[in-house]
């Protein structure tokens, strides 16, 4: 497929209410769609629930498919599109929850999970991390996903890369100070790799954390193509981008580059290990 419109959303969830952020959700689905005929929807990382519940996920999180699921499906399938979105998961021991996001198709069907591998700090607390970085083959092509943290990470991205993802799709819930490292990761993650990275960072304010948004359209070779970025003086706002990529770019820049063809395998050994 060549030339597809993506979104990303940047919501101000609140805090531990589900119905108030799947409503508004779902009123930005019918919006964007309605403005633009739109292929990919993407929002932040634990959009549903917001992120310090504490033992609050045990209340929250559900399995997949459920009730956070079948609103945003619904949604999807009225609007033809696909839809990604953050939000705790859990197995069917209840004790087990995950920072997870899921793809929607668009038919509403559900086309996967992923689960947040790289947890910080106090997420330890409340998540058990997942172990595997699966890709989704789409009619828009094959999909990635990595959540929050997960951008710090060259070898997570990499490893999505290398099972064929084209797109890199990041829900997330950067806070401050950390304006600067999201910059970077955002793009580096998509010019390392020749995709296109679609970031999805939140906004507002927690007990302890402050969300600077910033979400970001990038381009294979590093271009920004559409962001949230506002005059350094203004506080960040909810709000979504458009951008309509062409999908066929990410093969030209590969071969351009040969940014995958080049690597060296045999010489990476120190990356597995573990210290």
């Amino acid at each position: 497929m060549a030339e597809i419109t993506v979104a990303v959303v940047q919501t101000q969830p609140q805090l531990g209410d589900l119905e108030a952020n799947l409503y508004q959700m779902a009123e930005i689905v019918e919006r964007i769609c309605t403005q633009e005929d739109t292929d990919l929807i993407l929002f932040p990382e634990l959009a549903t629930t917001g992120v310090e519940n504490g033992v609050g996920f045990n209340r929250l999180a559900e399995r997949i498919p459920g009730h956070q699921f079948n609103v945003l499906a619904t949604r999807a399938a009225d609007y033809a599109t696909h839809i990604i979105f953050g939000l705790p998961t859990k197995e069917k021991v209840e004790s087990i929850f995950y920072n997870a996001a899921v793809v929607i198709g668009p038919d509403g069907e559900l086309l996967g999970e992923y689960r947040k591998v790289h947890l910080k700090g106090e997420e330890k607390l409340s998540f058990r991390a997942g172990y595997r970085f699966p890709v989704f083959d789409t009619a828009l092509g094959t999909l990635g996903v990595l959540v929050g943290w997960d951008l710090a990470f060259p070898e997570a991205a990499r490893s999505l890369v290398l099972q064929g993802a084209e797109i890199l799709c990041v829900p997330a819930a950067y806070e401050e100070p950390y304006v600067e490292e999201w910059r970077a990761f955002t793009v580096a993650r998509a010019v390392e790799n020749g995709a296109f990275l679609l970031a999805a960072n939140r906004v507002g304010v927690e007990p302890s954390r402050q969300y600077f948004g910033e979400s970001v359209i990038v381009g294979p070779d590093g271009a920004l193509i559409s962001s949230l970025r506002g005059p350094e003086e203004d506080p960040p706002t909810p709000g979504y981008a458009f951008a309509h990529i062409d999908t066929d770019a990410v093969r030209r820049y590969r071969e351009e580059m040969q940014i995958i063809m080049s690597r060296s395998p045999a010489s990476y050994g120190p990356i597995v290990r573990k210290y």
